[in-house]
Parts: C-alpha cells; structure tokens; sequence
C-alpha cells in the first residue's frame, strides 16, 4: 500500500474488506426499506422512464486465470458480472456472463461498474472496470473484454457489444501522464454520446456516437500531508490522486464529477468538480471523503455519496449520503446502515442506494425517503 504509485479502486475497496464482517442494513431510519437483495459486489445505479431500477453488479469473479492483485492478494476471472431490473417488486438478472475480476472469497470485485440509459428509454450503457495497467489483458486474454464501455442489444438476453476501449485508448494516449492505469467507473448517456468516468485514469472522457473516445477533463494529483506512519519528516507532504468515480448532469447542463481520491485518502480531501467541455475543471464543492457517487435532485439539491465516511484508512465501513443544498449547507441525510455503499439514483423524492456494494451474495438497494 505504502508504495501505490496509481490508485484503483480494487486496491480501495480491500483496505477497509480486511477483517470487517458486515452486517445487514439498520431499518431504524424512517422510510428505509431493500428493494433488492442478495446481490454481488453492487454499484452504479440508474431508472428507466417507465421506474424500472437497473443496478450494475460487479459480479464475484470466478475460477481463473488467477494471478496477484495490486497487493499482492490473489484475484480471479470470472463470467459472474451482471445487470439486475427490479420493477414491481420483482428483480432479474437482465444481462448475466459480463466479465469479473474478483478476490478468492468473492469481495471487492471490478466488472460492470455503472449503467446508463439514454433519456431514460435506451440504448443501455454499462462500464467494465479494470483498475489496472491496460497491457495485463494482453498477458491474460480472458480479461480482453473489461475495460470498456459497452452497449446491450435487447430483447436478446445476454447479447452486448463494445462500443470503446478504454483501456486502449488510455494505453495510447495517457493523458494524466502517469503510470497507465484504467478503471472506467461511471458512464452517463448524452445525446451524441456518453461521458465515461476513468478512476484509474483520472480522466472524464467522451465517447461519441461513431464510438471516438476524447479527454473532456484531466484531474492532477494534489499535494497532501503525508499520514504519521510513513515516517516521513514533520509537515511532509505527498502527492494524491483524484481517482474520479461519478459523473453526473446539473440542473446548469454542466458536468459534475465526485472523487474518490487516491492513497492517503484524507477525511475532507474529495472534491465535486464542475466540468465545462474546453474549460479546466473548477472546485463546485469540497470537504467530502470518499466520494462513489453522485446526483442532483429537485430544486438543484445535490446529493453525494461517501464509500467511507471516516476514510478508507479508518477501517470502518461506514458510508453516508449528504444533501447539498444550494447555498451550499450540508445534512447528512443516512450514515447508519450504510456499508460502503457502491451506486446512487434518485427518484419521486426517495433515494436509492447500492449497499455492500463490496460484496458477494448480500448486497442489496435500499430506498432512503428524502421528504
């Protein structure tokens, strides 16, 4: 961990897996309930226009190829990633055999990321991640269809095909100019196109319709104190980067995008940028940490959601979603009974939340009521 060099988001996630055993969500909170349940490592979350909720599932890996992980922990392929429709109170796997990239026990898995429909009606859209140095797919070829924005055919079950490669193009253009690494984390559907979150990359990208991927904005590393147990001198500082994970459209037509932040991930540090096609990115919001998600409800209300509300260091698991209003004052709206939660969509004044999205077999989206 000490020598993290690109931040990843499996790399993340298995800080705060190691030695916490979770637990089902609190139903204290008035107007929280599970909408779905038993899912594997859920994330990105979007609706239809007829209320269908579909909920990305990174899936639990599988049997191999296995090989060492960032750590040094042991990481295994498998056709375990999928994209669940819960409608009427019935939920199905839509879209199964997508590929996954998990831990032995099934944790902390990277596959289908986030899920996106056009207006609300279609095409579907859905990131595979990676989190890794793009070239590894070469080295395993079962890996050759993650890192990639697809898209689904329907009716047809299980049918999807690549629109961009994004790990290619991070391998031929590197625009953070670092280590290449890619993650593709969120996707959002545009008229003419998609705007893809890179993690790994540090990067918002636009795919256009033709399938040309481009850089909209770069995010660079920030200078941060270095923790305590470096040993580094007093008042050291070390460089963090931004690892953006949601992007989202505002009531302005501008792009927003949340950030995770890379290693030392202070409490406080992560940021909401504003992004303006041709314009650097400009701080919109600050003093969060953790940021996975993002959205926007009515009266231009901003609502952002923390993976680890006490930081990725802390060892605790805890996530929170916290209101933004738009003089800029902030309510924690739940904090309890989150567990490093993965998604966020906002619906008829209530919001839904991937929890666990971590891990395998339990987890589960919650409705929050927001009146």
């Amino acid at each position: 961990m000490l020598g993290l060099t690109r931040a990843r988001v499996l790399t993340v996630l298995a800080i705060c897996l190691a030695g916490i055993a979770f637990a089902a969500p609190a139903g204290a909170h008035h107007g929280v309930f599970t909408v779905a349940s038993g899912l594997d490592n859920p994330r990105g979350l979007t609706f239809a226009h007829d209320g269908s909720l579909y909920v990305a599932e990174a899936g639990r890996g599988g049997s191999g190829p296995c090989f060492p992980g960032p750590e040094g922990d042991v990481v295994c392929f498998g056709n375990s990633g999928a994209v669940t429709k819960v409608a009427h109170g019935h939920q199905s796997r839509v879209l199964t055999n997508l590929p996954s990239l998990a831990g032995e026990d099934g944790s902390s898995a990277i596959g289908p990321s986030d899920v996106s429909l056009l207006f609300g009606l279609g095409p579907m859209y859905v990131t595979f991640g990676l989190g890794a140095d793009p070239s590894i797919r070469t080295t395993f070829p079962a890996l050759a269809p993650m890192d990639r924005l697809v898209r689904r055919h329907p009716p047809f079950k299980d049918s999807w095909t690549s629109v961009a490669d994004i790990g290619a193009f991070e391998a031929a253009n590197n625009p953070d100019g670092g280590v290449p690494d890619s993650n593709p984390n969120s996707v959002l559907a545009l008229p003419g196109g998609e705007a893809v979150a890179d993690a790994g990359g540090n990067t918002l990208l636009w795919v256009g319709w033709n399938g040309k991927i481009s850089t909209l904005a770069v995010f660079p590393n920030r200078m941060v104190d270095a923790p305590p147990f470096l040993g580094l001198p007093p008042g050291a500082q070390i460089p963090m980067q931004a690892v953006p994970t949601s992007v989202v459209k505002g009531p302005d037509g501008a792009l927003y995008v949340g950030q995770l932040t890379g290693f030392p991930f202070p409490v406080g540090g992560a940021n909401v940028y504003r992004i303006v096609p041709g314009k650097a990115p400009k701080v919109f919001a600050s003093g969060f940490t953790n940021i996975i998600d993002l959205a926007f409800g009515p009266h231009g209300k901003l609502y952002v959601l923390e993976i680890a509300h006490n930081g990725l260091l802390s060892g605790d698991p805890t996530g929170a979603l916290i209101r933004v209003s738009r003089n800029g004052s902030r309510h924690v709206v739940m904090s309890d009974g989150l567990t490093m939660p993965g998604g966020l969509a906002l619906r008829h004044h209530a919001a839904y939340v991937s929890n666990c999205g971590v891990c395998p077999g339990i987890g589960s989206v919650l409705h929050i009521g927001l009146r």
